[in-house]
């Protein structure tokens, strides 16, 4: 008799997203004439940039002919998108330390099964969900607690209180998944934080995770990588996206970088991370298509890049508004300066599920829910920035109605 892997019977209710779709949509038929508006929303509003389009275009055009159509590509991505990948924001590194994925979200899920299930993680919270479930799919939980965290897994709270700069664990941990920024709460990780980070892995063989998908965004002094803290090539993974800095969302791909310098150990013996994960890669993958990587090697071009400039600026504009508008409306707010969310906090007494779904029925704003990113959200909602002005202004308008 087939037997299934228990672990899922761990998993907490319904995933966030589904949720969110199934509340909508009820609330949809409850109220069919209404307008609503989508501040929830993680897909970008710009279009791909138009150097981009002419690449995949010309990369499609290719392999409709005989003599320039392409087969199976390398597994860990071209050398011409991974060689402008270190050209121009990893001079420091290799290109086969460059891995071209289809999406941060599949690495940030798959990096845990090159490490033993006997490790300990340490998980920043609020966080996307994506890193807490996949170990507790893998086996590396112990069931769910009455307070919604799981048993044997270390949260680091981002709170108020630590202005969203998580403590180091207290406890002996082994793999450790930060973000910067962070999403939900829109705050970027300081040199400082990240700093006590890598000396904490260094110091106790621990393997750091981090999610640096909203790099781009970041305009105030803090890191946009964690290399650029020394040591962190010996302990950290850094995971990359196209997907909100380029409008990639439907296009899927990114990158992870996997130094070599990384090593993990076994009963006293050392072994390189770099290996295991490209001998998942070459075992489980069979690359980007060659259409794809020719798209993302044209955000490296100037244009390319002016147009990532530009699309950020833009975002950064209408986080900005969204930002200072909730505040002068009364509501304490973070974020929105070097991420395109802003992290809102309810109404005193007032839980996420039940203020999101009091917008929801009442001005009909669509946010997400803080819990759903983790009981350190409990009492926040969040809103994004990738939306028009026309919604943000509107949405401002209809929130003033609840003030």
């Amino acid at each position: 008799m087939t037997k299934l892997n228990l672990n899922y019977h761990k998993l907490s209710g319904r995933p966030l997203f589904p949720e969110i779709e199934k509340r909508v949509e009820a609330m949809k038929q409850k109220q069919p004439h209404a307008v609503f508006l989508n501040l929830g929303v993680e897909n970008g509003t710009q279009p791909l940039f138009p150097n981009v389009t002419a690449a995949l275009t010309a990369a499609s055009s290719e392999m409709g002919n005989k003599e320039t159509f392409r087969g199976y590509g390398p597994c860990e991505g071209y050398q011409f998108l991974r060689k402008a990948i270190v050209a121009h924001d990893h001079k420091d590194f290799s290109p086969d330390e460059i891995f071209i994925s289809d999406g941060s979200h599949a690495d940030l899920a798959d990096l845990q099964e090159i490490f033993s299930l006997e490790n300990r993680v340490a998980v920043i919270d609020p966080a996307y969900p994506i890193y807490v479930e996949t170990n507790v799919m893998a086996g590396r939980s112990r069931p769910l607690l009455k307070t919604g965290r799981y048993g044997g897994i270390v949260y680091l709270s981002c709170t108020e209180e630590n202005g969203f700069q998580p403590e180091l664990p207290n406890v002996h941990v082994d793999l450790l998944y930060l973000s910067s920024p962070n999403n939900p709460t829109g705050v970027a990780l300081s040199r400082e934080t990240l700093t006590r980070f890598v000396q904490f892995a260094k110091k106790n063989n621990a393997i750091i995770i981090h999610d640096a998908a909203y790099e781009s965004f970041i305009t105030s002094d803090a890191p946009r990588s964690i290399y650029e803290i020394e040591n962190a090539r010996d302990v950290a993974i850094e995971v990359r996206s196209f997907s909100k800095s380029a409008g990639f969302a439907g296009l899927r791909c990114s990158y992870t970088i996997v130094p070599h310098h990384l090593k993990v150990y076994d009963a006293g013996a050392l072994h390189s991370v770099h290996a295991l994960w490209k001998r998942r890669v070459e075992t489980k993958t069979c690359g980007v298509s060659y259409p794809i990587q020719k798209a993302a090697s044209a955000l490296y071009t100037r244009e390319g890049q002016q147009a990532i400039r530009d699309a950020m600026k833009i975002y950064a504009e209408r986080a900005k508004t969204l930002l200072y508008g909730l505040k002068s409306i009364g509501y304490t707010v973070y974020g929105g300066i070097d991420a395109p969310y802003i992290w809102c906090k309810t109404p005193p007494k007032v839980g996420s599920w039940e203020f999101f779904d009091f917008v929801l029925e009442n001005i009909h704003v669509i946010t997400m829910p803080g819990v759903g990113f983790g009981q350190g959200g409990e009492g926040y909602i969040r809103f994004s920035a990738f939306a028009e002005p026309h919604e943000i202004q509107e949405t401002l308008e209809r929130f003033k109605r609840l003030a």
